[in-house]
């Protein structure tokens, strides 16, 4: 699948997969400047690039696992969405849930992207069917 997308600072770098598309459902999106993130204070990470997904697709922005095991850094609207018709820059929420500030520097990698296809949907309003759950809710199946 071929996307659209626009380097809009020199430092910016394409997302890429760390080993390859075969092993990685995410591409890796790396910062294109210094930022040092406070504990308890979320901020927007620049990327330097705007893409276009086509309609029907999505960008999911998720954070990394080493950056969460490690440093406590997530995406707190994880997965943070790009819309097929966003065409801004891509920045990345980051929220560090550690006790100490964390750098980053351009080229450092942030999130994962993953693209995903979505299917638009009408609703039809209606009775709903009954089921086995009901209306069964938070916790309803049990602790296991």
């Amino acid at each position: 699948m071929q996307i659209k997308i626009k380097r809009i600072h020199p430092a910016a770098m394409l997302p890429a997969y760390a080993h390859g598309p075969e092993e990685d459902a995410g591409l890796d999106l790396r910062s294109v400047e210094n930022v040092e993130l406070q504990p308890g204070i979320p901020q927007a990470v620049s990327t330097g690039l705007q893409v276009e997904f086509p309609p029907g697709f999505e960008g999911q922005v998720r954070p990394r696992s080493g950056l969460a095991l490690k440093h406590a850094i997530t995406v707190p609207n994880s997965p943070g969405t790009i819309d097929p018709g966003y065409r801004g820059e891509v920045k990345v929420i980051l929220l560090n849930l550690g006790k100490e500030p964390f750098a980053i520097a351009p080229g450092d990698r942030i999130a994962q992207l993953v693209v995903a296809r979505y299917e638009a949907v009408v609703w039809m309003e209606a009775e709903l069917n009954d089921s086995v759950r009901g209306e069964g809710g938070f916790g309803s199946s049990g602790r296991t």
